[in-house]
């Protein structure tokens, strides 16, 4: 399968490379679509209001978050090295936090935390991309997923956060966890993805 996907990528490279000139990347006009009751918010506690109506969860605290971790049995799980040193001793001593995610042992990990390039308050939306993500398997094949947010990286609008986002090849929006539905509106949840999406505040 490697091999088809190479082919593929050094085809589109070499169209790509015919090109005298790239394409600019769209302006988005400020204000072209805003969500009811996104104005005048403070950030933080709007953005978990959003998540919270997605079926996502929001903590301020890690040592709330570990003990949630732990009421779940979420006992094992893959973490950011970056992060290990400011959340181990939030969590409760049961909790093991391994910084090397194993391919063949993926059903261990009850949990990944990742840090996330920011949020949106108006869509309770958590942003994840390629430069600040230690491990999109990590991100995505645990049940529990805890994307790591700065307060500052949080923007109010949804078009704030298409104009930050700079030239990152890799970033997605998560707004709770993964969704799916069949024709007859099934809505299931963690087929694609985390079944659980949380955003830890610092």
């Amino acid at each position: 399968m490697s091999d088809a996907r190479d082919t593929i990528l050094e085809r589109v490279r070499a169209a790509l490379g015919q090109r005298a000139e790239r394409q600019a990347l769209p302006e988005y006009a400020d204000g072209v679509a805003v969500a009811r009751g996104s104005d005048g918010t403070d950030p933080v506690a709007l953005f978990g209001e959003r998540l919270a109506e997605a079926r996502g969860r929001v903590f301020t605290d890690a040592a709330a978050l570990g003990a949630w971790l732990a009421a779940e049995g979420a006992l094992r799980g893959y973490c950011d090295p970056a992060l290990v040193a400011a959340l181990r001793p939030a969590f409760p001593a049961a909790i093991a936090l391994e910084t090397e995610l194993a391919r063949d042992r993926i059903d261990d990990y009850r949990f990944g935390i990742t840090r996330a390039a920011g949020a949106v308050a108006e869509t309770g939306s958590i942003i994840l991309d390629d430069r600040g993500t230690s491990s999109r398997l990590g991100s995505l094949a645990p049940w529990i997923h805890v994307a790591v947010v700065s307060r500052a990286t949080i923007h109010a609008r949804l078009s704030d956060a298409l104009a930050a986002l700079g030239d990152d090849p890799y970033v997605i929006f998560c707004t709770g966890p993964s969704k799916t539905a069949d024709v007859e509106g099934i809505l299931i949840e963690g087929v694609h993805g985390p079944g659980e999406q949380i955003a830890l505040v610092y």
